[in-house]
């Protein structure tokens, strides 16, 4: 991969782990939590296990997973109304956007990426044939349409959003799906949309799908990951919601791709959604995200803007190192501080430096205050 198509990206995001281990520093690097799951699912994994859940699911998953999977949607505060022929279970997020771009693209179509973004969006448009066009967001991570008008031509045949954003932890408002639907509305251009942390809105903040977007719901894909809403990414459960036109195609190609996801955790995802409180979850990741940032402005490192959602703040390093690369001061605060984190330009295709470091605090508050800890005192 990186030798064929130049995207080194990964190696950032293995090599930091690698280093937090090596030099026993505290690992704030990656979005892995260090926490156990919820007891409940173990119990129904087993249950799953129990009542011989062990062959293929239909294509289209697990029917009482579908089920409340339209039920959840129903009952949220932003609600989404869903046929059933409008969800689809997936192995994971990645699976989702790699088929959806294969269920639209045509050789040399154009996919917009907003970036910094995650690692796989680009290598994902080219090896369906199409070419990435990189739009970079300003320092305050939010979008300048002016700017991004510009990036639209007569061959984008898709963007993709995510949203609340890694790494930025930025969050889309309706107003913004709104604005992306004026620039796009007289042309086919299609939207993949993922979500996956759709459960981590914080200060108030509740999660507006670009699939409640009257509009824009029949050009959209829109991914969610029950990986990242219960803590399971080993277990390899996602959704797609898509229209039924899109959900045809989509499912078309993953007949030959996967087929089905994990079976007995579709079971036991299927069974904890009935007793799963999304509020809950919000309000313990919250007081992490709280916990770091209030430690954080007793360094020197700034958190210019707290994260609005997902499970990522990302901090300004510059009044500590001027002339440092982010990936030289991430591999100094790892190796020398004890702390590890990413470097920002590991989300961009080809910038090599940037202002910026990414920390995860979805990890248990005893690693939070002793990396903060740590760092107030040696940095």
């Amino acid at each position: 991969m990186e030798n064929i198509y130049g995207f080194t990206h990964y190696s950032f995001f293995t090599e930091m782990s690698a280093l937090a281990i090596k030099h026993n520093s505290f690992d704030l690097s990656l979005g892995l939590p260090d926490f156990d799951i919820d007891n409940r699912l173990k119990l129904f994994l087993k249950e799953a296990a129990d009542l011989q859940c062990h062959q293929y699911e239909p294509l289209a998953g697990n029917p009482l997973l579908i089920k409340n999977i339209i039920t959840y949607n129903a009952a949220r505060i932003n609600s989404i109304k869903l046929k059933e022929n409008e969800v689809t279970i997936v192995p994971c997020a990645t699976f989702a956007l790699y088929t959806a771009l294969k269920s639209i693209l045509n050789q040399g179509d154009e996919v917009i990426v907003i970036q910094p973004s995650y690692y796989t969006y680009g290598p994902s448009i080219i090896l369906n044939g199409g070419i990435p066009v990189y739009y970079d967001l300003d320092n305050d991570f939010v979008v300048n349409w002016e700017i991004f008008q510009k990036c639209i031509s007569e061959k984008t045949k898709a963007i993709i959003i995510n949203s609340p954003q890694n790494p930025t932890g930025t969050i889309w408002k309706q107003n913004d799906w709104s604005q992306l639907y004026d620039l796009i509305k007289n042309q086919e251009i299609y939207l993949i949309s993922e979500e996956i942390y759709d459960t981590y809105c914080y200060d108030g903040l509740d999660h507006y799908s670009s699939f409640l977007h009257p509009e824009l719901k029949n050009r959209t894909f829109c991914i969610f990951s029950f990986g990242k809403m219960f803590h399971t990414s080993g277990w390899k459960v996602s959704y797609l919601l898509a229209p039924e036109s899109l959900t045809a195609k989509f499912r078309c190609h993953q007949q030959y791709i996967s087929y089905s996801a994990n079976t007995p955790a579709q079971y036991a995802i299927a069974k904890y959604l009935e007793v799963f409180d999304s509020s809950e979850n919000r309000h313990i990741m919250q007081g992490k995200r709280d916990l770091f940032n209030e430690m954080i402005a007793y360094t020197h490192l700034e958190a210019t803007k707290k994260a609005e959602g997902s499970v990522f703040q990302v901090v300004n390093f510059r009044s500590i190192s001027k002339k440092m690369t982010d990936v030289e001061f991430s591999k100094w605060l790892t190796i020398e501080k004890k702390t590890a984190c990413l470097p920002l330009s590991a989300f961009y295709n080809s910038r090599q430096n940037s202002d910026y470091i990414r920390f995860s605090f979805a990890k248990k508050d005893e690693l939070i205050i002793q990396a903060l800890e740590y760092l107030q005192k040696n940095l």
